[in-house]
């Protein structure tokens, strides 16, 4: 059936379908079309990315574990595309923390709904908290607050993705339960994870463009690191940025929120969003939720392609892949 639809079906550069619509495709709308209102889908998001994707592989786990070296995708890669160069370290970092899932509970649901809170201005004063707050994983990027801003961005956090200049600097700011999830966006990062999780002293400090954190609060059994397959794919196969040979370079970086859609839209049954959405148009407005750095500030990153990513996003909002509670992007 799907065969039939594709052949007729025209696509863009990155392989989506150029006209996207809200509607589910026939076998779908017989898979889903019975389910109770309200009710968790199994399955939802890839299948729709699918319909929209054809190249969509939906198997990709979340975090690396043990058999990290089998993974074809990222074994040729440099960080952050991948580990090449890292294998000894991060065999050592997970031989210490021992688990590599988000734990019994949420690992064993047969519908998971997750949602990315973003760091932007835009979650400001709508009230979102307690509707955030009932998805049952909940994804943090890098040192956004929740203290102090519960109203609007919930109090649950499950799992919080930061890299070594992004982590949270003061220890009383770190949540009680929420996994460590670290994603490394070069070598050096993985030699500051190591010291992280075998509370060493921090040493080596040249390399990074700005002050990290010198001891992360967290047992090695609540460290995880991000599959660096969700930064390629997004970057690469999703928004088309330039491959430049697999390295690090200008405009060739996807930002952390997407990436964390991109590791849902494989690992998460059901994906939302908050706090999406840079509106060049008001470079005067509050870029973060959490202080007031302004919008035109973003303007200055030499890593991010913005108006690319924002492409990308608008094509998940469309085809109704993932929710936007804040309608940003």
């Amino acid at each position: 059936m799907l065969i039939v639809i594709f052949l007729f079906a025209e696509f863009d550069k990155q392989g989506f379908l150029l006209n996207l619509d809200t509607k589910l495709p026939p076998e779908l709308v017989y898979k889903y079309g019975n389910l109770s209102e309200g009710s968790c889908k199994p399955g939802y998001a890839a299948a729709k990315m699918s319909a929209i994707y054809p190249k969509f592989n939906k198997p990709a786990s979340m975090f690396l574990d043990r058999n990290f070296k089998r993974l074809a995708k990222v074994t040729n890669y440099l960080p952050p595309f991948g580990f090449k160069t890292q294998e000894r370290i991060i065999d050592v970092i997970l031989s210490t923390t021992k688990k590599y899932g988000l734990g019994p509970d949420l690992d064993s649901l047969s519908c998971k709904r997750c949602i990315i809170v973003g760091n932007g201005g835009i979650l400001s004063n709508k009230s979102l908290g307690s509707r955030i707050d009932e998805y049952d994983v909940v994804i943090r990027l890098n040192e956004a607050p929740v203290s102090g801003y519960t109203r609007d961005v919930g109090t649950k956090t499950t799992l919080r993705i930061t890299y070594p200049e992004g982590a949270i600097q003061k220890t009383e700011r770190y949540e009680k339960d929420s996994l460590f999830v670290f994603s490394a966006f070069k070598p050096l990062d993985f030699k500051w994870l190591r010291q992280m999780v075998f509370k060493e002293k921090l040493q080596g400090t040249e390399g990074f463009w700005k002050s990290v954190a010198h001891f992360v609060p967290r047992q090695p059994s609540e460290i995880r690191i991000l599959n660096p397959y969700f930064i390629q794919e997004a970057a690469f196969q999703f928004i088309g940025l330039p491959q430049n040979n697999g390295l690090m370079g200008k405009g060739n970086i996807p930002t952390l929120g997407t990436v964390a859609i991109t590791m849902a839209l494989h690992n998460c049954d059901e994906v939302a969003v908050a706090g999406f959405g840079y509106d060049m148009n008001t470079p005067h407005a509050p870029l973060h939720y959490y202080e007031t750095v302004k919008m035109s500030a973003i303007k200055e990153s030499w890593t991010h392609n913005i108006s690319k990513e924002k492409e990308f996003l608008r094509k998940l909002v469309k085809a109704n892949i993932i929710t936007d509670l804040t309608n940003g992007i």
